[in-house]
């Protein structure tokens, strides 16, 4: 709700510049170009979304989700270990994370969400366990190997080497895991005190 009072504001004072500034040609025009830009995006991205989403599916239905699941159990069990007893909640978690290594945000949004349902559920407990602070971290941080919806964005709009990033989404994401686990298992502590 603020946010949508935030952007209200912010076009209604644009309009009023415009009107103001006697400018209202260029700014429509611009409007215009920014909400072209946008679609074009949006249809540059859908293709990379469509094809990471079905492979997630492909996975699921074929059984390699479940490989998966074993090949990534020995660090989410650490991550989780109550939680990661479940099956239910260890598929979910196996293919969130997985999704999110992938730089598959949209595709890993299910995942996380059925994750931290069934994480509520058997904590039994109205408040987010340190198991589901730390799933959130993880999403919000998100490691990724590939990262293929902005590299898909990328080449949509024209860049010439869009995996060039690589590096630095390496980097970054790993940082900002580790600052965010730091930052949960210290706040975590502190609660229980």
């Amino acid at each position: 709700m603020a946010m949508s009072i935030v952007w209200a504001v912010m076009l209604l004072l644009s309009v009023l510049f415009s009107i103001l500034n006697d400018c209202t040609a260029s700014v429509g025009a611009a409007a215009l170009t920014g909400a072209r830009s946008g679609v074009e995006a949006t249809l540059a991205i859908a293709g990379a979304i469509c094809l990471w989403s079905g492979l997630g599916k492909v996975l699921e239905r074929s059984g390699l989700s479940e490989k998966l699941t074993r090949l990534l159990a020995p660090l989410l069990r650490r991550l989780f270990p109550r939680s990661f007893r479940d099956p239910a909640a260890a598929a979910a978690l196996s293919g969130n994370f997985a999704a999110n290594l992938l730089g598959l945000g949209n595709a890993a949004t299910p995942m996380g969400i059925a994750a931290a349902r069934r994480m509520q559920a058997l904590s039994g407990s109205e408040y987010a366990s340190d198991e589901l602070c730390r799933l959130v971290v993880l999403n919000t941080a998100s490691v990724q190997l590939l990262p293929a919806t902005v590299a898909a964005l990328r080449a949509g709009l024209g860049a010439p080497k869009p995996m060039q990033i690589l590096p630095a989404v390496w980097l970054s994401s790993l940082l900002s895991v580790a600052a965010g686990l730091a930052a949960a298992a210290l706040l975590g502590r502190r609660g229980r005190r």
